[in-house]
């Protein structure tokens, strides 16, 4: 069954394609100029227009249609019906290709993928309709591979061997020579590069390239997952030479540039296990009653210069990857856990963001810059919950990081507090603009010295959490708007309405808990689904819900075309807080201060590319990331062979039904060919799977008693037995 594309406004540009080519295609005879074709497709406002006569220009430069006369536009004549589009493997080993100027993705059987893999850019040959059904489709042409390298398990043979894939959706086992096989041994983990793929082999030829090490072993299994998707654990060599010599001393040269701020109450507020500090806050009341508020982060762009090999592998790995059990950092350690880490008592270069406010969060005055700051304290979370809890300068032992209990000044105490009111008057503005709270429970586990889980606990966000989201939503709005008004090159993290489609069946399923989202419009929509995340929190479907009204939004990405927030309710908004951790804050950075220094706006063009790699590396961060988790918890489950568990069912599928256990968030699968008591179809209209004699039915949302049947670290399969019913 095809897959239907969603519209959001993020694909106009995608929908503008498609109605080029229905109307040139419906006509072939004819021309038309893009005005005849803005009637037809019902384009009015500027920005449309801008985007057809742009896309118009792109096709007719990529051939795939023919100018006649001075600007009018016709189908370009061909024998066969071609298309390029991208590669969608399924669980059948049948494809479908991904076209941008079509309404549905083009199917395409299994034995006519002709070597192409999931994720390839393809030229696909459109077969004509014959009795009635349904175009199929034939890979003509590889153009561009997606992977290169995989991850998999030597089976060595005496004079070759053969690595058999971890990723499900590589169809086909890749032959090894000896002589390429780097000394791995059978059975061992590695990284594998694909190379030629003979016209007559069944299989393709690949190079062992690194030895992962033995399968099930933590340390392997950790760093397969970052070698999955193409992401390093370690830095080249030279980099980190690199690093080392850089100057990271403070100069009074360089001081002289800054707005000092050294002398002003400063202090950060972080998870009690961080080691980077990327951003503090500084607190001054003013003369006139009013705040002044420093959101003041590090200013890595000081150390991190153009046209440096620290820079080239800061731009590769885009962001930092945070598992389990470790962090892989986007810049080498002497410059993320020291000399920009914003470390108590140590001077520091920053780049802030300074706000007049008054008692009421009104913004009087604002200023961007470069500083200096010296930090006075450094706090924990929990430590600052306990001061806007309590209201008290002691911190207890138990509480503090420190040894023992802890007492704070009371200008520290005065701080937070008022930071604190000021964050809950912002955050309820944001809320009744139409933000949405996504609160969503996050996994964590307790380790042991060999990383093994002993416990599973989740993350909330209190107070503190709050308070210092707030302020770097304030920083990151407010430099995007700065920039913004002034329609300069810049780079934006934006995020666009929700799909209908997804919305529609989010209702589906939240209706059986007695729940309903109102589509009328953005503000009914909006207050709607906040009145649901709360309405849900503290119950057995919460996370559930959460999970399924994430997936209904679209996802947030850099670009530099600013189409706004729709989740925050921001019409402009950026990310300049995290540089540390995040390449596209590094970019902010430097455009903010080249404007402030007069500069002309750079082509954007660039800085689109750099965004798209962005956005592309964050999201194979945050695979990365679930993956990391996803094993953590199967280790965990390890332990627990033969013990009950209350779950509810969180997806349903024709191979199976997936259960998520209530009380530890750990999601594996019963499969329908292990539930005895009867044969079992999916359905799914209905979100469940339903007995063929007794007529019972599991669906989404209900809850099952389940036993771990078997855990597989290798694979990262969790599967259950299934009880019954609660």
């Amino acid at each position: 069954m095809s897959k239907k594309k969603k519209r959001t406004r993020s694909q106009r540009k995608n929908e503008i394609t498609k109605g080029i080519f229905t109307i040139l295609e419906k006509e072939p005879s004819k021309s038309f100029n893009y005005k005849q074709i803005a009637a037809k497709l019902g384009i009015t406002d500027t920005k449309d227009r801008n985007e057809l006569i742009k896309r118009l220009g792109q096709l007719k430069s990529t051939d795939r249609i023919i100018e006649e006369g001075r600007g009018k536009f016709k189908k370009k004549p061909s024998l066969h019906t071609y298309f390029t589009g991208k590669v969608d493997l399924t669980s059948s080993g049948n494809a479908y290709i991904v076209v941008d100027e079509m309404e549905d993705d083009i199917f395409v059987p299994y034995n006519r993928l002709n070597k192409a893999l999931h994720g390839d850019s393809v030229e696909v040959f459109l077969k004509p309709r014959r009795n009635g059904k349904k175009p199929e489709g034939e890979i003509a042409k590889i153009l561009e591979r997606k992977k290169t390298s995989y991850v998999g398990i030597v089976d060595k043979q005496k004079t070759f061997a053969f690595v058999r894939p971890s990723d499900s959706r590589m169809y086909k086992d890749i032959f090894i020579p000896l002589e390429k096989l780097k000394d791995a041994e059978d059975g061992d983990k590695v990284l594998v590069d694909l190379g030629d793929w003979p016209k007559d082999a069944d299989s393709p030829y690949g190079e062992v390239t690194q030895i992962l090490g033995k399968p099930g072993e933590h340390n392997t299994e950790i760093h397969s997952i970052l070698a999955e998707y193409g992401l390093p654990y370690e830095f080249p060599y030279e980099v980190e030479q690199f690093a080392q010599t850089l100057d990271t001393s403070i100069k009074k040269e360089e001081i002289v540039k800054r707005r000092d701020m050294r002398d002003v109450l400063t202090f950060t507020i972080d998870p009690k296990d961080a080691k980077d500090f990327d951003d503090a806050l500084s607190f001054k009341k003013l003369e006139n009653g009013n705040f002044e508020i420093g959101i003041h982060i590090a200013d890595v762009s000081h150390y991190l210069q153009p046209d440096t090999i620290l820079e080239d592998e800061a731009y590769e790995r885009a962001t930092s990857v945070y598992l389990v059990d470790r962090v892989v950092p986007m810049l080498p350690e002497v410059l993320s856990n020291n000399a920009c880490s914003l470390r108590p008592n140590e001077e520091k270069y920053t780049f802030s963001a300074i706000f007049e406010m008054d008692e009421k969060s009104n913004l009087t005055n604002q200023w961007f810059g470069r500083t200096v700051i010296n930090s006075n304290e450094r706090f924990a979370y929990e430590e600052a919950q306990h001061i806007i809890e309590t209201e008290q300068a002691t911190i207890p032992e138990g509480i503090s990081i420190r040894e023992g209990s802890y007492k704070v000044s009371k200008e520290i105490v005065d701080a937070t507090l008022t930071f604190n009111r000021l964050a809950k008057i912002m955050r309820k503005k944001r809320m009744d603009d139409g933000a949405i709270s996504f609160d969503k429970i996050e996994v964590r586990f307790n380790l042991n010295e060999n990383n093994e889980p002993e416990g599973v606990y989740f993350k909330e966000a209190k107070d503190a959490n709050k308070l210092i989201e707030e302020f770097m939503l304030l920083a990151n709005k407010k430099v995007a708007e700065f920039i913004g008004k002034q329609k300069k090159t810049f780079v934006y993290r934006i995020h666009d309405r929700p799909d209908e489609d997804k919305l529609i069946a989010l209702n589906g399923v939240i209706s059986r808990f007695g729940h309903s989202i109102n589509l009328r419009d953005k503000k009914s929509i909006n207050s709607s689904l906040n009145q649901l995340l709360q309405d849900v929190k503290g119950k057995k479907e919460q996370n559930l819900v959460d999970t399924l009204a994430i997936r209904s939004m679209s996802k947030a990405i850099y670009t530099t075309e600013n189409i706004g927030h729709y989740g925050l309710g921001f019409e402009y908004y950026s990310h300049f807080t995290s540089p540390i951790r995040r390449y596209p804050d590094v970019m902010v950075h430097r455009l903010l201060q080249h404007y402030l220094d007069g500069g002309k706006p750079p082509k954007q063009t660039i800085y689109e590319e750099k965004c798209k790699h962005s956005s592309n590396m964050e999201l194979l961060a945050s695979s990365a990331e679930r993956d990391s988790v996803k094993y953590m918890q199967i280790k965990f489950m390890e332990d627990h062979k033969d013990s009950e568990f209350l779950g509810v069912i969180s997806g349903v599928t024709e191979w199976g039904i997936y259960v998520e256990i209530i009380e530890n968030k750990c999601e594996g699968m019963v499969r329908i060919r292990d539930i005895k008591d009867d044969y079992y179809v999916f359905d799914d209209r209905q979100f469940a799977i339903i007995g063929e004699r007794s007529k019972r039915m599991y669906q989404l949302g209900d809850e099952v008693k389940v036993m771990v049947k078997s855990t597989d670290l290798i694979k990262r399969h969790l599967d259950f037995s299934l009880i019954g019913k609660k």
